[in-house]
């Protein structure tokens, strides 16, 4: 506990009162993330000088002390007298929402968790046997064990944590590649067969992804959600979708067989849809009957949940899934479509007694990690992106405040956990999120339901989905695929009306690199695209040419008025730089003012002569400057060194923090202070620099004429 603050003048009660009801509103929602909402923090007593709100607050001594000590103070004020509390509920989440569980909420929460269940527990089945290549068993462990750990760490209260398929797909050609470099995958395998193999492979595929998103939380890396570009994923999204549509139509047209026989199942996605082309005479018609009308069936209740539900609320709640499953299964048991050549599901096998706890770190397995690590990398992205878009649109809607890396924290311990018991990684989901909060779900109870209904389903109903078609799971993956394509045209129209060609060719070059070579290729482009658009933006330094505005007086850049209306100083340069310096920007920062100086215009190419003679002062407003780092101060340096060389008089107006701050402190350090001569040099205005450059050039020319 913090020790009490020093005694201060006792506010009115009325203002005590509104500052702890405001406390109250916001203290539960409190962020210091990313996705912080940016709700106002409530104001500070009178006798609390306010915290400095400049950039280089943070990096002043004793300033996290003074956030704390505010903390602890408006706590206190709020009647809050033990403040561990406080804090332990904003990193377990589940400490609070269960201490404030309201039974009005019990009935919504039943009856969305039972729905979800009965929607995504035979998609879990399809997920895990038709895109990871694991026995179905596997895709149920992840809506057991991951949604379970996020309802108690998790930040957002309705999003409902599960495998998804880019991930599934992800993995399942991970386990195809590892399997071909290494035969058997574990040498101490027990002669357990290769489902055992693969069920190893995805706990550690599982649980390094959870490494990898809980470190970049720990490291409070959740700014990085900005990095990837829409048309970028949009691009890969929609690579994902079409991959799955063209992979499950081996098995929705009966040439799975065959397909195997001629090696075709591990063909790029353009080779299979060609083989399939050339193969519809030998489609098996029973088996694509039943996946066309499970396919059909699903999309009609789908469209009918989207466009009737807002009107007839009750339609949300049809399990039109789980009824194709039932109906399906109740029909080939019947009429022994098993025995005409239909596919069936058969027995569900678990290797051992189910939830089996498997360490995933052993001498075995790093044999693998290196061969698993880029792929449970892109995986961990990939959830990551989604998770946050379901977030952060829930929590607007919850007016909840979301911090990007309590979510990645919560998800990478909910799959490190997932992981152990070997299954499939899962991640929140916008449209599995929405299913929760549309039928009822209010809290994380939801997802408690959820994990119960499935451990249920584990222990008890496995064996009568024993005559499940094959191919209707496949036609659940087809509508998913359908789903992640649906998308595409929206962002296409959009982009081509406003002319960003640039998004287009990206988006449609890793779309085309996703279906001609594989999905690591497609986002490994993607994402370095995205990389080198973000470094050549963060590396142009932002300065510009000011001059006066002959109307109002005030500073202007020389770009954004007609020259008529702008008067630039004959003999003097202005020039402002709106950024603070860094290694990154300082050398562009070098170049354009190059430029400026021998033609008056940073964009005029290198290749002209020279056509602008030297000035004989130059005027730097580093009002925008916040901080300058070492390559920035050391560039800075050497460029007003060669000024000084020429003789023109160099003047830096506005320092951030005046002779106090950092921005002056580090020039100072650096010898730039006294290299344009001391602190004389350094004024409160660009008006001020003027009149002193041009009573220098008057002294100076003085001089000259009595010479």
């Amino acid at each position: 506990m913090s020790p009490p603050p020093p005694k201060r003048p006792k506010p009115s009660p009325a203002a005590s009162t509104s500052r702890t009801r405001l406390l109250a509103d916001t203290h539960d929602d409190s962020d210091h993330g990313t996705f912080s909402s940016g709700a106002p923090s409530p104001p500070l007593p009178p006798s609390l000088p306010p915290s400095n709100t400049t950039s280089t607050s943070s990096t002043r001594p004793g300033a996290k002390l003074k956030r704390a000590n505010t903390t602890a103070y408006l706590a206190q004020e709020a009647g809050v007298h033990w403040d561990w509390p406080m804090y332990l509920s904003y990193y377990i989440p589940c400490i609070a929402w269960v201490g404030r569980y309201e039974w009005s909420f019990l009935v919504g929460d039943v009856v969305a968790g039972v729905t979800m269940a009965s929607f995504y527990i035979p998609m879990a089945l399809s997920l895990s046997a038709n895109l990871a290549h694991l026995p179905p068993i596997h895709g149920l462990y992840s809506f057991a064990i991951q949604p379970l750990v996020y309802a108690l760490l998790g930040s957002c209260p309705t999003m409902a944590v599960g495998p998804e398929a880019a991930g599934s797909l992800l993995m399942g050609s991970a386990i195809r590649l590892i399997n071909q470099h290494h035969t058997p995958a574990f040498d101490d395998d027990g002669g357990e067969g290769d489902g055992f193999q693969n069920a190893r492979l995805a706990g550690v595929i599982t649980v390094m992804t959870g490494c990898f998103a809980f470190l970049a939380g720990t490291m409070r890396l959740g700014f990085l959600d900005s990095v990837l570009s829409r048309p970028l994923l949009r691009g890969f999204i929609s690579g994902v979708g079409f991959v799955i549509f063209v992979d499950q139509l081996l098995p929705e047209m009966g040439l799975i067989e065959l397909a195997k026989e001629e090696h075709i199942t591990h063909a790029s996605t353009m080779v299979k849809l060609i083989w399939l082309l050339r193969h519809i005479p030998n489609t098996h018609g029973l088996t694509f009957a039943i996946a066309g009308v499970s396919f059909a069936i699903i999309m009609v209740g789908r469209e009918l949940k989207k466009h009737v539900g807002p009107r007839h609320k009750w339609i949300v709640f049809l399990p039109d899934r789980f009824l194709v499953v039932v109906v399906s299964a109740v029909l080939t048991y019947m009429l022994r479509w098993d025995k005409h050549g239909l596919e069936i599901l058969g027995e569900v096998k678990t290797e051992g007694a189910p939830f089996r706890f498997v360490p995933p770190v052993s001498l075995s397995h790093l044999n693998h990690a290196k061969e698993a690590m880029s792929t449970a990398f892109l995986i961990s992205v990939l959830g990551f992106f989604e998770s946050v878009v379901a977030a952060k649109s829930l929590g607007t809607t919850l007016d909840v405040s979301i911090s990007s890396n309590r979510e990645l924290m919560a998800l990478g311990t909910a799959n490190i956990l997932g992981g152990c018991f070997q299954a499939l990684p899962a991640f929140g989901g916008y449209g599995r999120s929405k299913v929760n909060r549309s039928t009822g779900g209010r809290t994380p109870l939801s997802s408690v339901v959820l994990s119960a209904l499935t451990i249920i389903c584990v222990l008890f109903v496995l064996p009568y989905f024993y005559y499940l078609p094959r191919c209707v799971l496949c036609a659940m993956i087809s509508v998913v695929g359908y789903s992640l394509l649906e998308e595409a045209p929206a962002d296409i129209i959009f982009f081509s009306q406003i002319r960003a060609w640039s998004d287009l060719a990206t988006m449609t070059l890793v779309f085309l690199t996703t279906l001609l070579w594989s999905l690591s290729t497609g986002i490994a482009i993607g994402v370095g695209i995205s990389l080198i658009t973000v470094i050549k933006h963060s590396t142009r330094a932002r300065i510009q040419i000011l001059g006066r505005d002959l109307n109002s007086g005030a500073w202007k850049s020389i770009e954004d008025a007609p020259p008529s209306e702008i008067e630039q100083t004959p003999n003097t340069l202005v020039i402002k730089i709106r950024e603070s310096l860094t290694f990154a920007n300082a050398g562009d920062l070098s170049r354009k003012l190059w430029r400026i100086d021998r033609y008056g215009d940073s964009h005029a190419h290198p290749s002209l002569p020279r056509l602008k003679q030297g000035v004989r002062g130059v005027v730097f407003d580093v009002a925008g400057v916040a901080s300058v780092d070492g390559s920035g101060a050391q560039v800075l340096h050497e460029l007003v060194a060669k000024y000084v060389h020429r003789g023109v008089g160099v003047w830096f107006a506005r320092v951030d923090g005046g002779e106090k701050g950092d921005v002056w402190d580090r020039l100072q350090r650096a010898g730039v202070v006294e290299l344009v001569g001391g602190r004389r040099r350094f004024v409160e205005s660009v008006e001020e620099a003027l009149r002193r450059q041009e009573a220098v050039e008057m002294e100076e020319e003085g001089v000259r004429g009595i010479a």
